[in-house]
């Protein structure tokens, strides 16, 4: 099941995803003959979707509604450091045994068609598509073989950074931590409708170039390792984002370095989950 948080004549709410079609809360609630929570968390952390799937829904034409971030408000938004074989390579490493990690605040999150927006005292502006999971249920100490279960979906993610800040402090969190410098969406799609996320396909375009063009399976550590490992240090909480590393391609690491300038389009799109298109706006 595919999950969208969406504005529909200015108010919040969220609605299911069928193709280029969705029914939001109010259109489900007429349709069920019940009651639905408000915000999408209580949706999507309750019952509500077991019971959903197994009824018979009517899906009308698309109607124009905004996309949002997936999740308003995340405890936590982890991202991994080096954990694409090829990205680590083209950085002449070799991918830790442990999450190398940073965090951005919930104030980077902006929706799949919103602007990123940076000021101009930064000089080098990166892209880096990445998949990304949301965590389901508070969880600690979790041992692989039972990660999975606190998996509630997928979403793509671009990790924008500003490369010289955070190369220039010699750690990241500053300069991954603009306001709007984690768009992501379009959607959550829940785990059950991915047969294998460590073999998907991720392409990162800017102006319709390819800049990036790999697949999951090259992560380094996969998502049972990931949850296990970070479980051992820090309580993951529902709601919890987890964005997995980026594959090669980035700019700061090309011969002839291309960052992002005023007017791009930066799209991120993986196989199965959608697409985001952002456009960069330097003020």
């Amino acid at each position: 099941m595919r999950v969208a948080r969406i504005k529909k004549d200015s108010m919040e709410t969220y609605a299911l995803v069928y193709n280029d079609s969705m029914i939001s809360r109010e259109e489900l609630e007429t349709q069920l003959r019940t009651s639905l929570p408000d915000s999408i968390e209580e949706f999507l952390f309750g019952n509500y979707i077991a019971t959903i799937k197994t009824a018979k829904l009517t899906v009308g034409k698309n109607k124009q509604y905004k996309l949002l971030p997936p999740i308003s408000k995340p405890s936590k938004i982890i991202c991994l450091g080096y954990n694409y074989l090829d990205h680590a390579k083209e950085q002449m490493t070799i991918p830790p045994e442990e999450p190398v990690i940073f965090m951005k605040p919930r104030t980077t999150l902006i929706g799949a068609y919103d602007t990123i927006v940076c000021p101009k005292f930064v000089t080098k502006l990166d892209y880096e598509g990445e998949l990304a999971f949301v965590i389901n249920e508070d969880c600690k100490n979790v041992k692989q073989e039972d990660a999975m279960n606190y998996v509630l979906g997928y979403m793509v993610f671009n990790d924008v950074s500003a490369r010289d800040i955070q190369f220039g402090d010699k750690q990241w969190t500053r300069g991954k931590s603009f306001d709007t410098f984690a768009p992501c969406g379009p959607w959550i799609t829940t785990k059950d409708e991915i047969n294998d996320p460590h073999n998907l396909q991720i392409v990162t375009k800017v102006n319709g170039e390819i800049r990036q063009s790999s697949s999951t399976k090259n992560m380094a550590l996969k998502i049972e390792r990931i949850v296990s490992s970070l479980s051992k240090v820090m309580t993951l909480e529902q709601g919890d984002i987890i964005a997995t590393g980026t594959p090669s391609g980035v700019a700061a690491f090309m011969a002839q370095p291309k960052f992002l300038k005023h007017g791009d389009i930066v799209e991120v799109e993986i196989e199965g989950l959608g697409r985001i298109r952002n456009e960069v706006v330097i003020f």
